[in-house]
């Protein structure tokens, strides 16, 4: 029994020696455009930046959204404003603040007529 088990192993290790003597080696070459690099340095900012915006408004009546939109730009012009859609309700949004300091400092303006404006920070896709 001895000199089977004995057997089996030196066969295993005489042929696992053959195998690794005959592999194969190469080299792969990849060649890309230099501007892919570019581009992944950009999507990698893309995903850390952070906007902040400012809500101003919400109902269920896309007219009254889009009528406050109208009275917000009339009052302040200096910061891009949009309605978004979350169910159930159409909001008015403030700005694209890159940081919280700048995203107060318009919220404490914009707090003289719309008390109930509040900072968020929307998902962004990745």
């Amino acid at each position: 029994m001895k000199l089977k088990n004995r057997t089996i192993a030196l066969l295993i290790v005489g042929f696992s020696l053959t195998t690794s003597m005959h592999a194969q080696q190469g080299v792969v070459n990849v060649s890309q455009d230099s501007d892919i690099d570019k581009l992944l340095e950009y999507k990698k900012d893309i995903k850390t930046l952070k906007v902040y915006k400012i809500q101003v408004y919400q109902s269920v009546d896309i007219d009254m959204a889009k009528r406050e939109k109208e009275n917000f730009l009339n009052t302040y012009d200096e910061w891009p404003t949009e309605i978004i859609w979350n169910t159930p309700n159409y909001k008015v949004w403030v700005g694209n603040f890159a940081t919280r300091l700048e995203a107060d400092r318009a919220l404490a303006k914009i707090k003289e007529n719309y008390m109930y404006a509040n900072i968020l920070q929307p998902k962004t896709e990745k």
